[in-house]
């Protein structure tokens, strides 16, 4: 095998074959990613408060509850013999490069962590982990609590994409496009995490050559690669496809039995204990039902409940599905490799070199009750048991129509090809606002995509600036500022002070809307709710109120809820506090919107983390939590801009570097182009590259 680097240090890698590429691969990641892996490794298994402490207890437990290490030694299990050997040699090339890799990561030494030898069934577990939440299922916990506080009716009302996870994703045909061959363009939104949760890499052997977006610690390319004659991408389709069972147990002579649709069965159990570095160890019980394992409650708790997901049903996630994509030369071929796809459940999108197109869903959805996706469910009722896997929609892409959307398709996890399987959705703005921008013209080049990544037009805005207009009987600091805000023009960017003007008011109507008596309720019981600690983010009760602030200021619903009142009490609170501040800290909404990366052990970069433009539904997507803090945690987690007239003419970018190694130089090196809409170019020349003198 032979390593190169570009020079943006990302990682190119030649081998004989498709076997030895995947150890070349788990090398490589081992030497530049070493903390990063060994991190969710020991995520995946529930083991991380041993070296990160008690702040990791909480993920450890529900770790080890939802039994996610086991699930992915039985879907490693069930692996073709062709991939499982695949995944072996990635996880060989780990073991080979992780001692060099931890001896250039000083967390190791400062956190006391000592690597651990890899299992082939660890990147399942790292896959997993990553997205066992990312189809949201503790949403179905708040619309419990809504229910149960304001009614069923009311549910609706906070219907919003508050899950941590989405994306943008667009496709061009070569009707619009300068070269006359497509273009597939994006940027995956996740948590942002300081080393980065999607890796450059570019992988050759004789079989195939492919460019793309890897996930850290898993062989392959799964969500967003080109192999010269075909391009794919995609983003979360907010599929509903995991199921929570409210469980009544109880304790015998044999042990735990769960009631079923037929009747009392016996129930798994086994007990653990959590290592917790600088506490005392903690005691974990878990508990599998016919259902899934429990992640909340056990014998004795009203309030407990199982989690059942495709992945633990069938033993299958699709990782079959990832050498097939490597080798992939047709969106045909694409479209294949998908059909074995499992979780998580995506839009896919693919051209090819010969004109072909793909728009189609990908993952395995269950059959069953519609209350499932709304709510949980009891477990004893026949009516919720699951019934076969539902058909994943396809949609055609219109090339040669006549409207502005003609030879468009975009996928921003808005209701669209995917609304069948869902319940939740991201509001239309994201969606709308590409369409709009790419209808405006032909003649796109990849180089063109970047104003589009980076657009910061906020159409939610609109209600709220809607009930200022007619305020009056104002002070004249208050008419000021409503009048300066009403002729505002709705870009978050991080140099305007209007748009941090706009975000302290949305932050005061949000406070006084959950403040309101009407919401008191759903309130107190959210606050005093018995979840698990991981869990509670999405029962988080002002955050709810902010994500879903733009229905509440226009829904008919709760009457007794007196909008116009909130708004006009916030806008004379924050000019108040405008006098008051002058032009101090936080004058700029890029002051109060600064980067916050998830990091296993916070340390800020000298100066601080950046400020942002964009906000949650402009396209440039940096989701803050107004009402609580303006700082951004989640975000494009990369950039990309396949070109299948040219690969070499692709674009891409991360929110920091290819090395995940302190006082590498390309430690951050992409930090500044991905803060401005930069792109770095995709390499695939060889003579281009640097060969490393170092491999194993």
């Amino acid at each position: 095998m032979k390593v190169y680097r570009d020079d943006w240090g990302i990682p190119h890698l030649r081998a004989d074959g498709a076997d030895e590429l995947a150890f070349a691969q788990g090398y490589a990641t081992a030497v530049d990613r070493a903390w990063q892996i060994e991190v969710d490794r020991r995520r995946a298994e529930g083991t991380s408060a041993a070296f990160l402490g008690t702040s990791a207890v909480g993920w450890d437990r529900f770790a080890r509850r939802a039994r996610i290490d086991d699930t992915a030694r039985r879907c490693f299990e069930g692996l073709e013999p062709a991939t499982a050997a695949w995944v072996t040699r990635y996880t060989d090339g780990v073991n080979a490069g992780l001692a060099r890799g931890a001896r250039r990561a000083p967390q190791f030494a400062a956190s006391g962590l000592v690597p651990g030898r890899w299992r082939p069934w660890h990147p399942l577990g790292i896959w997993l982990s990553a997205h066992v939440l990312f189809a949201g299922f503790p949403a179905k916990f708040w619309r419990e609590e809504v229910a149960r506080t304001l009614g069923e009716e009311s549910i609706d009302l906070f219907a919003t994409d508050a899950r941590g996870s989405g994306s943008n994703g667009w496709l061009v045909t070569g009707e619009r496009t300068a070269s006359g061959a497509a273009l597939i363009a994006g940027d995956p939104h996740r948590i942002i995490e300081d080393l980065g949760v999607y890796q450059q890499i570019h992988l050759a052997c004789d079989e195939f050559d492919v460019v793309g977006l890897a996930v850290p610690g898993v062989p392959g390319i799964a969500h967003f690669g080109h192999t010269g004659s075909v391009a794919w991408a995609i983003t979360n389709a907010m599929a509903d496809y995991q199921d929570l069972y409210r469980e009544r147990l109880r304790t015998g002579a044999d042990g735990v039995e769960a009631l079923g649709p037929d009747g009392w069965r016996p129930a798994a159990v086994h007990t653990g204990t959590i290592e917790v570095a600088g506490g005392e160890p903690v005691p974990v019980e878990v508990i599998e039902t016919e259902r899934g394992p429990l992640v909340m409650g056990g014998p004795g708790d009203p309030e407990s409940y199982s989690l059942r997901t495709p992945s633990r049903v069938t033993g299958d996630i699709g990782f079959d599905a990832l050498p097939a994509l490597l080798r992939a030369r047709t969106v045909d071929d694409v479209d294949r490799a998908f059909g074995r796809w499992a979780e998580p459940v995506n839009v896919v999108q693919a051209a090819d070199t010969s004109g072909g197109l793909l728009h189609r869903v990908a993952g395995r959805v269950p059959v069953r009750h519609p209350g499932n996706r709304r709510r949980p469910v009891p477990a004893w009722e026949a009516a919720h048991v699951w019934q076969g896997w539902d058909r994943m929609p396809r949609r055609a892409v219109d090339r040669a129509g006549a409207g502005a959307g003609a030879g468009i398709a975009v996928m921003a996890n808005a209701r669209g090809i995917a609304t069948p399987l869902g319940v939740e959705f991201a509001p239309p703005h994201r969606a709308d606002r590409i369409r709009s921008l790419l209808g405006a013209r032909t003649g796109w080049t990849a180089g063109d995509m970047a104003p589009i990544h980076m657009d910061t037009l906020l159409e939610s805005a609109r209600p709220l600036l809607a009930l200022l207009a007619p305020l009056d009987g104002l002070s004249e600091r208050a008419a000021r500022l409503r009048d300066r805000l009403t002729g505002w023009d709705r870009r978050m960017d991080a140099d305007s002070a209007d748009a941090a003007r706009y975000a302290e008011l949305r932050s005061a109507v949000v406070r006084r809307i959950a403040a309101d008596p009407a919401l008191a309720p759903l309130a107190a019981r959210v606050a005093d709710s018995p979840h698990p600690d991981e869990l509670r983010p999405w029962l988080a009760f002002v955050p709810r109120v902010a994500f879903a602030l733009e229905g509440l200021l226009t829904s008919t619903a709760l009457p007794e809820l007196d909008r116009p009142a909130a708004v006009r009490a916030a806008l004379e609170e924050v000019a108040l506090e405008e006098v008051t501040a002058g032009d101090g800290p936080g004058a700029t909404w890029g002051e109060r919107h600064r980067l916050a990366p998830w990091q296993a052990l916070p340390a800020e970069p000298d100066g601080g983390w950046p400020g942002l433009s964009g906000d949650h539904d402009c396209v440039l997507s940096t989701i803050s939590l107004p009402g609580v803090v303006d700082h951004s945690w989640r975000g494009p987690a990369a950039r990309y801009v396949w070109d299948l007239a040219d690969r070499d003419n692709s674009l891409w970018v991360v929110p920091f570097g290819a090395s995940g190694v302190d006082g590498d130089p390309h430690r951050r090196d992409q930090l500044p182009l991905w803060l401005t809409g930069g792109l770095v170019p995709v390499i695939t020349d060889w003579n281009r590259l640097t060969e490393e003198n170092r491999v194993h």
